[in-house]
């Protein structure tokens, strides 16, 4: 247990470090936003680029792998909004918000550094895919359905047009681009830009745990319990469970099984607390005070439940 311990606890401790010295006002808690901008806009960017463009694009883009998470979000989507809607008797705009609690992964900020440290020379190409399921698919879909929930007579194939257009200028997503072409052109860069992609990408584990840390103070808990605990159910369970559960049935439709890097990375992906953007979202639809306090209880209790799945996975990792 006490290897599990020492993949996890790094990660938490510098979540920590951040909560801990923006709530001693060390750092502001706006500082966390100049801090994710950072993150955000240049350093995850550079890192996508760098996972992207060094490879070759047989050795990226992994079908199995995207029709795998694709399918198994979407089946935690789908449960999740039936459970919001039938048996919690939702409206529609907050059963959204839950399900992008859901659905959404901090595939960025908290699942890749630790892949980093367990499975590095897959770590970037699974980021990679997981950003191609979530901003083209997942997330479009769910900004499309919260568009539709407060517009009704908006038709929804125009919510998921604007909710692309909004997409595809996100910095994360250029950088992913980008490198794709790289890696499909076989360029290589001068080495003087290499240099400075890199330093940007080698600075986006860190900052990102950092900044989760930060942006987690002063977040609301007070009487959202029983709206909260759904929501982390069905991120840090049923997702990673809708996932097993596609990986299982792979060979009854004939596709090829994913080999064990890749299995292993969608189920930790699955795994992790939501994306720290969830609030973002939420606030721009009037739903930041359970959003927020989701993000909060889910974050720290993916502590226990990833070191618990670590160690589930622990034989398949050695």
């Amino acid at each position: 247990m006490l290897d599990i311990l020492a993949i996890t606890g790094p990660i938490y401790i510098t979540i920590l470090i951040g909560y801990l010295t923006t709530r001693q006002g060390i750092f502001a808690k706006a500082d966390m936003r100049v801090f994710g901008k950072f993150v955000f806009n240049l350093a995850l960017p550079a890192m996508l680029f760098n996972a992207v463009s060094q490879r070759k694009i047989s050795e990226i883009f992994n079908g199995t792998y995207v029709l795998v998470y694709l399918l198994g979000s979407l089946l935690t989507l789908l449960l999740g909004w039936l459970w919001c809607r039938r048996f919690a008797k939702m409206d529609s705009l907050s059963s959204t918000f839950h399900v992008m609690g859901m659905t959404c992964s901090n595939s960025g900020f908290v699942g890749f550094p630790i892949l980093v440290l367990i499975m590095a020379p897959v770590a970037g190409v699974a980021l990679a895919m997981n950003m191609i399921v979530e901003n083209f698919v997942i997330i479009p879909l769910l900004l499309a359905l919260a568009e539709r929930s407060q517009n009704k007579s908006r038709h929804w194939l125009r919510a998921v047009g604007d909710a692309f257009v909004k997409l595809i200028t996100n910095p994360i997503v250029i950088g992913l681009v980008m490198g794709s072409i790289v890696a499909l052109s076989g360029w290589q860069l001068p080495p003087a830009v290499s240099r400075v992609i890199n330093l940007f990408a080698l600075s986006s584990s860190a900052l990102s745990l950092f900044v989760i840390g930060g942006t987690l103070v002063g977040l609301p808990l007070k009487g959202l319990s029983q709206h909260v605990f759904p929501i982390i159910v069905g991120k840090l369970l049923l997702h990673p469970l809708a996932m097993f559960a596609v990986m299982a049935c792979l060979t009854w439709v004939g596709l090829p099984p994913l080999d064990n890097s890749m299995r292993v990375a969608a189920l930790l992906l699955a795994a992790m607390p939501m994306m720290g953007t969830y609030i973002v979202f939420a606030q721009l639809y009037g739903k930041e005070d359970i959003s927020a306090a989701a993000l909060l209880v889910t974050t720290a209790t993916s502590f226990f439940t990833l070191s618990a799945l670590l160690w589930l996975l622990k034989p398949t990792l050695s």
